[in-house]
């Protein structure tokens, strides 16, 4: 991918906001045509209870930087494990993870790859506000759809990490 990369300064309140199916306010800080196409940065504000059932996406990895909060872990048949603000989780796109959000809300930070951003937009819209969505059930048509045309695999929920 031949660009021109130039510095970039991004306020606090300045970026791409999206409402995304998972009842999060996601902000895309860095897209990837802003990195030369290395790597794109979305953050996520989301409310307690609010999680993402296991799945994978090969090739895919991400890394979770944990601003506000704390978020539950479950990476494949391994204990589940507290994520805090200040740490960093790091999830090969090999491996199965799922997490909930266990405080009132979390903020944090998702670094990816190109590829798995355009997941991220497919399953979201512009948000209305700079506030959390509000409930409503998500749409598993477009959740598979954006599935798969992203590579994504849902592999089922954490074992009791969600409430129904």
């Amino acid at each position: 991918m031949a660009t021109s990369l130039s510095p970039r300064n991004l306020g606090p309140d300045d970026g791409e906001f999206r409402w995304a199916m998972d009842g999060s306010l996601s902000r895309f800080v860095a897209p990837a045509e802003t990195t030369g196409g290395a790597y794109a940065i979305v953050e996520d504000h989301v409310g307690g209870g609010e999680g993402i059932p296991f799945h994978r996406h090969p090739g895919d990895n991400e890394s979770f930087y944990i601003l506000e909060g704390e978020v539950t872990f479950h990476v494949e048949d391994k204990a589940p494990f507290a994520a805090v603000a200040g740490s960093h989780v790091f999830i090969p796109g090999e491996v199965s993870p799922a997490f909930q959000v266990t405080s009132e809300t979390a903020r944090y930070l998702i670094v990816t790859t190109p590829r798995h951003e355009q997941f991220y937009r497919a399953i979201s819209r512009p948000a209305v506000s700079r506030e959390l969505p509000p409930a409503e059930p998500m749409d598993m048509e477009a959740v598979e759809a954006a599935c798969q045309a992203w590579g994504v695999e849902i592999l089922g929920p954490p074992p009791g990490a969600f409430s129904e």
